[in-house]
Parts: C-alpha cells; structure tokens; sequence
C-alpha cells in the first residue's frame, strides 16, 4: 500500500493545468496523495476554485487575497469571508499574508487585508493560510498581537523564512508547512528549521505549479510530487517514509478539520 499523503496547498485553478485535471487527480492517487486543497488567490475567482472542489472529490478549497494581490483588487471583507466558510468543501481562509519582496509599496493594504483574514479564521475557526516574504518582523508582530485579542489557527504555508518567524509561529501553536523549497539540494537550513519544529506541526504541500522538488524541479508543479518532498523531509528527519506521511496526514486532519 502507497502511505496516504496530502498536499494542503496547491492552485489547480491556474491555467497551467487547463485540460488536465482528470489525469491530474489520477497521477496524484497513485502517488498516494489523496486529498488535496486549492486555494483560491483572488476572490472574484472563488466560484471556480470552488466548481473544482464540488467536482473532484478528493478536492478541498480556500479562498483569500493574496498579499501580491491586495493594492489591485477589491479589499476582503470580513462578511465574505465568513460567507464562504458555510460550504462544506472550504476548509481555510487565505492565502493572505506580507510579500516584501515585490510589493513592499503596497505594505500598508497588505496588513489591513491581513487583519480582516484573520478576524475571520478567528470566528470561523477554519485554519488561516499565511503567505509570508521578506517581511518576518511585521508579519511575528501582527500575528502576535492579533492573536493576544483572541485564538485562531494557522498555517505558515510554504515556509522558507527565518528560524525566528517559525519560533514565533510554533510558539503561537501554528503549524509550518513543507514545499519543495525544502526539498532542495542546498536548503539545509530550512530543512533544519522543521526538524527542530514538533513533528505534529508540520504539513507538506506542492504549491503547485510552482516550485516543483527534485527530481522534477525547473518543471510544471502538480500534487503527486508532494511524494517526494515527503521522501526528502523523512530521510532528513531519519524516519521511516510511511511514519513520515501518516504523521503529516493526521496533522493535517487536525488543522483543517472540515477536510477530516
């Protein structure tokens, strides 16, 4: 038997995979990759992220404003958010998040949008998904005093940031989630920030189309190469592949509990 796996972020919306998600979802199965969430990037886009999840099963969704996203679209409101939340198949609220990297101009947006995601994880209880670049500091400070003004969960998706952004997120209860950035050859470092993270607080995730692991990496992203990001990350944690991915699976049940 193939260890059950599941990639908790991907954006299977993009046109990259136009055509092809029949095949998509059988290669992911095979693979072991049993579920999936698609996350929805821009809210005018949520009722086809959401046809995809009523269509195919195995499918789960999100829906946010990512931060790149927030100065050229509509700001988020709260009753939206916690609107979408009522059906079955939306399981997290998000991406949102601080990009500095590209967008540091549209810093101030990004924060309220930022916020108002977070008011909703809070009242909904459904997990926040966490997009962070170049911007640990502001992104500890909101994360902290939001969550002194009531408990939310979350997701660190994609994690590639500094050891001091994961002490502050673990520290909040939150959870960090494994891409294929952390499956590559020179990403020792962050492969360290997990293995010193509990191991029930880590979840992997393709993000694809992008940032595709060895031995696919520069290449189209899809969710059956969560497999081998998890392969990496249990042979850097020196555990067996199958305790790897069942760890992984049940942490993700824990966090995105619709999904269960």
């Amino acid at each position: 038997m193939t260890p059950a796996l599941v990639d908790s972020h991907c954006h299977l919306d993009f046109p990259d995979f136009d055509g092809e998600h029949d095949a998509l979802i059988a290669r992911a199965a095979k693979a072991g990759v049993t579920r999936m969430v698609t996350i929805c990037t821009k809210l005018r886009l949520e009722p086809q992220v959401r046809a995809l999840a009523e269509k195919y099963d195995p499918v789960f969704y999100a829906a946010g404003t990512h931060p790149m996203s927030a100065a050229d679209e509509p700001l988020a409101t709260y009753d939206v958010l916690v609107a979408l939340a009522d059906h079955p198949k939306f399981v997290g609220i998000g991406e949102t998040g601080l990009d500095y990297h590209y967008t540091s101009d549209s810093a101030q947006i990004q924060k309220d949008s930022l916020r108002i995601h977070i008011a909703a994880a809070r009242d909904t209880k459904l997990p926040l998904i966490i997009h962070a670049r170049a911007a640990d500091d502001d992104m500890a400070r909101i994360l902290t005093e939001e969550y002194a003004n009531g408990a939310f969960s979350c997701v660190m998706h994609c994690f590639s940031s500094s050891p001091e952004l994961a002490t502050t997120a673990l520290d909040l209860g939150f959870y960090l989630s494994m891409s294929g950035i952390a499956a590559f050859p020179k990403s020792t470092a962050l492969r360290d920030i997990f293995a010193a993270a509990p191991r029930d607080r880590i979840l992997v995730e393709t993000d694809s189309p992008y940032l595709a692991p060895p031995p696919h990496r520069g290449k189209r992203n899809e969710p059956s190469y969560t497999a081998h990001t998890a392969r990496i990350a249990a042979e850097a944690f020196g555990i067996d592949y199958a305790d790897f991915a069942a760890q992984t699976t049940a942490n993700f049940d824990r966090l995105f509990w619709k999904a269960a």
